[in-house]
């Protein structure tokens, strides 16, 4: 590839699995993919469940904040991956769009959340594969 990837995780909060991927992707690629999290409706704090999945794995995601979802931010991206927004994620030509239907961990306790959190990590391990096939 000519160019970095850039991969948008998104969902309604960016409180919990857009969260959790940027996490992963970020911790499994580390600076060979550009990644960015947003959300629709953006809460005010990631889940706490959310943070204490990622940090059983010793990924810290607490300097993340939850961010609004702009046109620009989707426009730019390589690869959009959206989890429970829809039809509120803006469309441009060229980006390539995913839906990733995993449940919602808002409200859950720390062993409903694990199992997003390790399907998540799943997705993301293929993503990378996907994305930077000489490097895996």
């Amino acid at each position: 590839m000519d160019s970095k990837p850039s991969v948008l995780f998104v969902c309604v909060h960016n409180a919990g699995r857009s969260q959790m991927a940027h996490g992963f992707l970020t911790h499994l690629a580390g600076d060979a993919i550009d990644v960015r999290s947003a959300g629709s409706a953006p809460a005010d704090t990631l889940n706490p469940a959310a943070v204490e999945a990622m940090a059983e794995l010793g990924i810290d995601i607490t300097a993340q904040t939850p961010k609004i979802l702009t046109p620009d931010t989707v426009e730019s991206s390589t690869v959009v991956i959206t989890m429970g927004c829809g039809d509120t994620c803006p469309y441009f030509p060229g980006v390539d769009y995913r839906d990733w239907q995993l449940d919602d961990p808002a409200g859950k306790d720390l062993a409903a959340v694990r199992p997003i959190r390790d399907e998540i990590r799943t997705r993301v391990e293929h993503l990378i594969k996907e994305l930077l096939p000489a490097n895996r």
